[in-house]
């Protein structure tokens, strides 16, 4: 059995992988990797300067459908936090955090692309 390199699950591992080498270029330390809470997954947890970055990783072949990050719904940041607080209650007192987004773009021959997005809130209309 092959599997095919360019399948939604092959590009999302590949471009956490790359998300990794990525961060830790920036001054990040990567502290966990696809952690589960439940059924909701954070795909990385990193620290940088005192502050917990919890890291979205969405990673795309082309622009065809859109940016990466725009395909994260806000249901999934809700239950990103759910697993966040989850997670905060298993390590030492930390009073900085917060939620990031790394959209990678991998287009052919071309490096990829990065774009992370710090701090995201969500805001809910009434």
């Amino acid at each position: 059995m092959t599997i095919n390199p360019f399948n939604n699950q092959a590009t999302g591992k590949m471009g956490e992988t790359l998300a990794v080498s990525y961060l830790e270029l920036k001054g990040y330390q990567l502290l966990e990797r696809n952690w589960r809470h439940g059924r909701v997954e954070i795909d990385l947890i990193a620290c940088k300067a005192g502050t917990l970055h919890f890291i979205e990783v969405k990673t795309r072949r082309s622009l065809r459908y859109g940016w990466p990050e725009e395909h994260i719904k806000p249901k999934k940041i809700i239950r990103m936090m759910t697993a966040i607080e989850a997670y905060l209650q298993t390590v030492p007192k930390s009073s900085l955090f917060q939620l990031d987004i790394l959209s990678i773009i991998l287009s052919g021959r071309k490096p990829p692309v990065f774009w992370l997005i710090e701090d995201v809130i969500i805001q809910e209309s009434f």
